[in-house]
């Protein structure tokens, strides 16, 4: 069993940057395809960044292209999403999430899934 716990959130302004950091506990974390998640009010929960257990292989959502970056430490049990150029549609309910898979051009969760509790992005305009 694996569990999550975000940090990092807060509010910013529109242009600037969060770090999110994800610390995994348990067994299997290295192991594991990890990701980000992000959930707006009145929407569904989508994937907005995901890594291979190895880092070989990322993905990203179109709309955070080129301004995220994900990664993660093995070594540290630790996943960390780097955002930076925060626009306002970025505000959100964050989640990490682990055991979850990858192709080519998607990722998402499924049953297996191991989630955090979430951290609040805010971003004013």
């Amino acid at each position: 069993q694996v569990q999550m716990m975000e940090s990092g959130g807060g509010l910013v302004q529109a242009g600037g940057s969060l770090r999110l950091s994800c610390a995994a506990s348990g067994s299997g974390f290295p192991a594991l395809n990890a990701a980000w998640f992000r959930q707006a009010p009145g929407k569904e929960r989508e994937a907005v960044s995901c890594i291979q257990w190895n880092s070989e292989k990322t993905y990203y959502a179109e709309s955070v292209k080129g301004r995220f970056t994900i990664s993660r430490d093995n070594s540290k049990n630790t996943l960390i999403l780097q955002m930076d150029s925060l626009k306002p549609e970025d505000t959100a309910m964050y989640y990490c999430a682990a055991d979850l898979w990858i192709r080519d051009f998607s990722c998402g969760h499924n049953s297996r899934t191991h989630w955090g509790q979430g951290t609040q992005v805010a971003v004013s305009s």
